[in-house]
Order: C-alpha cells, then structure tokens, then sequence
C-alpha cells in the first residue's frame, strides 16, 4: 500500500497545460560538435523563450548567432547555481519562458542543469525536455559492443585514489559502460581502467564524435593504452565504451535467494563487492520490494 507521505508527494503535470499560471522552463540540447545536429524545435524554442539560461554564454552565443536567434542569456554554471537559481524560478513564476542549455549536448547529463529542474520541479513550475544530441549515446550505437544495457557512468573523480575506488565497484557489472574523458586524462584513465576491470576487457574510443575529426578507436583495454600512449592523435574530448563483465552481477542475479532472510541476502552481495547501498538497492530489485522497506528491515529501523 502507498503511505502517506508517498501520495502527499506524488505530482502530476501537463507540460502544455494553457491552465499552468507561470512560465515553462525548456531543457533544449545542443550540438555536440556539428552544427547540422541543431533540431527544428530547437531553434524554434531559443528564438521565442523570454531568456536562456547558458552554461558559458560566450560559447552559446556563437550558437544564437550562427542560427540568427536573439534572445537575451543570463549565465547559469556550476560555480553560481545557488545565486542563480532563486533567480530564475522568479522570473518562471512570474510568467516568463526560460530556455536551459549546457554547452554542448544534454542539459544535466555532466553538465548543470539538475539542481535548477528540481526547484522547478518543487515549485509545480513545468519542465519540458526536448530530445537531441547526446556523446555517450552517440558513442555507445557505433562501438559494437552490446548496446544495452548500458550503465551510464559519465567523469570519473580525478583523484587517483577515489577512481580507483569508483572502478572497483564497477568491475563486477554486467552491463556496457559509458565514461567521459578529457585527452590529457585519456591515459591515466586507461591504465586504471585495464588494471582494475582486466586489460583484455573489450573497449571502444570515440573521439571528436560529429565533427570532421571523428574516430572509433576498437580493441582491448590494453590495446587502446597503448594507441594512446603513442599516438599523437590524442586531442578532443573522448567516450570510452567498455565490454561489462559476463561474470559479474549477472551471475548473482540469478543465484538462488529463496531461503535468504532480506539481512543475509544484502549481506551476501556486499561479499562479492558492493556497498551496502548498492547492495540493498539490489536486493529490492531482484526481490520487487521498496529500496527503503529493504533498507529499513537491513538496519532493523521501525517500519511503522
């Protein structure tokens, strides 16, 4: 049964309600390195919002020029999302249209964006995203490993020895996974990657995806370190595809958990790995249950 505190919670919108009584707040990707990627309703919506809310507004501005847009920016990054988002939600509740755009691609896929969505969001505010350009997607159709599922991973830290830790947690998954890298990171990245996840993983680079440069790098771990290591190619932000682990957590997946009590059952998987967040987030999976009932019986927390 869905408690109360679930169903004074729940929230039902209509994004193109003639009903809502403030503005809308659009979501509108950009190129990824081509301009032509640029969709119709894109362009339609930067010309006829009120603001755009950029990323780099000097970046952007290139963009509204080259598809002759002249609507007003207002910067909105990660060092001023605090200031900026009262802001915004003010003048949205006040009526006006805002358009929300990171540099290039997907607003909040490693770029900001989120916090804003979620005060929206909070504020009964409508958000509507629209679809378009994406690297990690993009990468993921043309690198010939298995394209779902996929686990979307994004930056790893830049701290050696908390990517270490992000990598160990990942090596026993079983699905494809996506990762961004910078090039002056590429190598170190790799060689973590093929020590921690095994250097005759299967993997793919992709490299300056949509532009004239664009380059499917495809081979082991080991193989791409080496291309990387010596060659003088590499430039651009990089997609790094890696095979999942056919022997990970597909295999606990189907062990048998009928006579486990919810307790041993989370304890078991924090054996093969897992922290027991991600343990007990995958015991109320395999098991249909709520992550919070799972997390409540595991810490023997009052249910009531």
């Amino acid at each position: 049964m869905v408690n109360d505190e679930r169903r004074r919670h729940l929230q039902s919108q209509l994004s193109f309600s003639t009903q809502n009584q403030t503005g809308t707040l659009y979501l509108v990707p950009t190129p990824i390195g081509n301009l032509g990627d640029m969709t119709f309703r894109s362009v339609d919506v930067l010309k006829r919002v009120d603001l755009i809310a950029a990323e780099d507004t000097r970046n952007t501005q290139k963009l509204l020029n080259h598809f002759e847009i002249e609507t007003s920016q207002i910067s909105f990054h990660e060092h001023n999302t605090q200031e900026r988002i009262p802001q915004l939600v003010a003048k949205l509740k006040a009526g006006q249209n805002l358009a929300q755009v990171s540099d290039a691609g997907m607003p909040s896929i490693s770029d900001p964006g989120h916090e804003l969505v979620v005060a929206c969001i909070e504020a009964g505010i409508p958000v509507v995203p629209l679809p378009g350009a994406n690297a990690g997607l993009t990468a993921l159709i043309a690198s010939g490993l298995d394209p779902q599922p996929f686990y979307f991973y994004g930056f790893l830290d830049r701290k050696a020895k908390l990517q270490t830790e992000e990598l160990s947690e990942l090596k026993t998954r079983s699905e494809t996974l996506i990762f961004y890298e910078a090039p002056h990171r590429l190598a170190k990245t790799l060689t973590r990657l093929a020590k921690i996840l095994g250097d005759d993983r299967t993997a793919s680079l992709c490299r300056e995806l949509t532009k004239r440069h664009e380059q499917f790098i495809r081979g082991t771990l080991e193989e791409l370190l080496n291309w990387a290591s010596t060659s003088d190619r590499v430039r651009g932000e990089f997609v790094i595809i890696v095979n999942g682990n056919p022997d990970g957590n597909a295999t606990v997946k189907t062990a048998d958990f009928s006579n486990l009590s919810i307790e041993d059952h989370v304890d078991q998987l924090m054996a093969t790995g897992l922290k027991p967040n991600q343990a007990i987030k995958e015991v109320a999976h395999l098991r249909g249950m709520r992550k919070q009932e799972v997390y409540q019986i595991f810490h023997h927390l009052d249910q009531n």
